[in-house]
C-alpha cells in the first residue's frame, strides 16, 4: 500500500482575472471546468471566485497525487478531474476518463478565505 499526497495553494484575485478576461475567460472556463462545476460556483454569486479558486487547487492537487502514475503531464486534461459536493456538503473528487487501476481511495479537503484557496489531495494506492 502507498499513500500519494498532493497540496496546491492559488490566490483568488488570479483565477478571478482569468475568468473576468474579455479575451480568455470563456475559454478558460470551458478549458478548466465541467459543467457541474461551473453550475455550482456560479450559484455561489458574490464568492463565486473562491469555489471556482479551490476547484482550481483541487486539480493541481490531484495531478501532483497521480503524476507518477501518469505517461506525461500532458496524457491528462484539467476536466479529467470533477470537485462535486455530496449530499453533506463535502468535497469529492471524481476522475473522469482516468483508469488507474491501482487507486482504492481519494480524499480530498479545500478551503479557502477571501484571497486564496488550497485543497489537498491524499491517494490511497494498492
Amino acid at each position: 500500500m502507498k499513500i500519494c499526497c498532493g497540496t496546491d495553494i492559488i490566490e483568488i484575485e488570479r483565477i478571478k482575472k482569468s475568468i473576468e478576461d474579455e479575451k480568455i475567460g470563456k475559454a478558460f472556463v470551458e478549458r478548466v471546468y465541467t459543467q457541474k462545476e461551473v453550475e455550482y460556483c456560479e450559484s455561489k454569486k458574490a464568492q463565486k471566485y473562491q469555489h471556482y479558486a479551490a476547484r482550481f487547487a483541487a486539480k493541481e492537487a490531484a495531478f501532483k497525487a497521480i503524476s507518477d502514475q501518469l505517461e506525461g503531464k500532458y496524457s491528462i486534461n484539467w476536466r479529467d478531474f470533477e470537485v462535486i459536493n455530496d449530499k453533506q456538503g463535502r468535497p469529492t473528487l471524481n476522475l473522469i476518463g482516468i483508469h488507474l487501476m491501482d487507486i482504492e481511495n481519494i480524499d480530498l479537503s479545500i478551503s479557502h478565505c477571501k484571497e486564496y484557496a488550497i485543497a489537498n489531495v491524499t491517494v490511497l494506492r494498492k
